[in-house]
Formats: C-alpha cells, structure tokens, sequence
C-alpha cells in the first residue's frame, strides 16, 4: 500500500482518478496548485486507487495523505 502526500501546502485543482481505478507508477494523479505554480502529483507505485481522502477546493498541508493506492 501507498500513500500519495502533497509535497507543500496547496489547493487541490483537480482530481484526476478515481477510486478503483488503476494507476502506473509516475502516472498522474492530481493537480496541487502551490505558489501560483500547478504541481502534477504522481502515483509513487503502481496499483488500484483504494481511497481518496480530498477534493477539488481542497487546501492540504505538507505531507498529508491525499490519496491511498494498494
């Protein structure tokens, strides 16, 4: 299992799976604005997305799970 964490805090721009989908390691999962800057989060291994703990409009934290990929 693995965990997707925002790198910096940011607003979440788009989501772009959804649970039971399947995703490639380095496949892009999400779209974090921070800084004025769009950041591309990609899945750190391949697998099935299990849970999706944000939305869009979401603010994170550094470090929080965004998402879980088993």
């Amino acid at each position: 299992m693995s965990d997707v964490t925002a790198p910096m805090a940011g607003k979440v721009i788009e989501v772009k799976v959804q649970v039971g989908d399947t995703v490639n390691e380095n496949d892009e999962v999400l779209i974090l604005e921070a800084m004025k800057m769009e950041m591309p989060i990609v899945a750190p291994a391949s697998g099935k997305v299990s849970e999706i703990k944000c939305q869009k409009g979401d603010s994170v934290a550094a470090d929080d799970v965004l998402m879980v990929i088993e």
